[in-house]
């Protein structure tokens, strides 16, 4: 039975209607009502993105249904990972933990439960660094909750222990990771180029703080529980946002039924770890080729 409910963090910039459906899945988890939420409101980056940014604010003015809604207006514009970096940060220092989720994610109805059990049942393990709700569609069979070695960042939930490690050093991080020999493992045996997204970082590319989150992560040996069936899917893929150009969604089918959190063993998963490299592996194919920039985009604006 859980009896500690985290605070979600919830963050927005100029996309009503995804924000609603959002909030909308966000109330259908039975945990919703017991939960606390902040929304971080992000101040238009250009003129004409003020229209749907105060929409959004008119929105979230009037959400019910949460135990709590604490609202921050940006009077500036913050960008995506420096409103996530800011947010979290400040929210983990004022509870302890955090649930975050972005504009574009709906969730299942057992989202809520799901994040909560791991962070509970985790919470004193040094070794987990967070607990995420998403994976890839696999057709490698899988444990119901398994660990791999880092972090991730569509719809995830930390400790302040662990969110302490967040390193912002591009350049430092990529060095670790260089100098440790690292490279393969971090790149899940070389089938996805996550160094060279480090590198972007550091010429300024990209502005990434998922990037920065799971290199700190990795590097500090901690661990994230994943789940065999993903809590969450990514609606953000339809030309709508900032940071998005049209190329889709995950379609994530939610499981009907839900098998509570277990205690592992908090090892890196090398069957989990199988299913993510063949999943790369499978993007470099030309069906899959719309779908190898989607993923580069979510560690490229998160």
């Amino acid at each position: 039975m859980i009896n500690n409910y985290s605070p979600i963090v919830l963050f927005a910039y100029n996309r009503p209607d995804h924000l609603t459906r959002t909030v909308n899945a966000l109330l259908n988890n039975s945990l919703a009502d017991k939960s606390e939420l902040i929304i971080y409101s992000d101040a238009p980056k250009y003129p004409e993105a003020s229209k749907n940014v105060e929409e959004v604010r008119k929105y979230i003015r009037f959400i019910k249904g949460f135990k709590n809604i604490n609202i921050i207006e940006r009077e500036k514009n913050y960008g995506l990972a420096n409103s996530i970096i800011d947010g979290v940060t400040t929210c983990i220092n004022n509870y302890g933990r955090v649930i975050v989720l972005e504009d574009d994610l709906v969730t299942s109805p057992y989202f809520l439960t799901y994040m909560n059990e791991g962070l509970n049942l985790y919470e004193n393990d040094h070794k987990v660094a967070s607990i995420h709700s998403f994976m890839y569609s696999t057709k490698i069979k899988l444990p119901d909750y398994f660990f791999i070695r880092g972090a991730d960042c569509l719809g995830w939930a930390t400790w302040k222990r662990a969110w302490d490690l967040f390193n912002p050093d591009s350049n430092f991080l990529l060095n670790e990771i260089k100098k440790k020999k690292f490279d393969r493992q971090f790149n899940f045996n070389n089938s996805y180029n996550y160094t060279g997204m480090l590198q972007s970082q550091i010429d300024g590319k990209i502005s990434s703080w998922a990037i920065r989150w799971y290199a700190s992560t990795f590097l500090a040996d901690k661990y994230t529980l994943y789940p065999k069936n993903s809590f969450v899917d990514h609606i953000g893929w339809d030309g709508s946002g900032t940071n998005c150009f049209g190329y889709g969604n995950f379609n994530t089918k939610f499981s009907e039924t839900y098998n509570s959190v277990p205690l592992l063993p908090v090892i890196d998963s090398q069957i989990g770890r199988k299913a993510i490299i063949k999943y790369f592996l499978s993007l470099k194919s030309n069906i899959f080729k719309k779908i190898k920039k989607v993923i580069k985009l979510i560690f490229k604006y998160n």
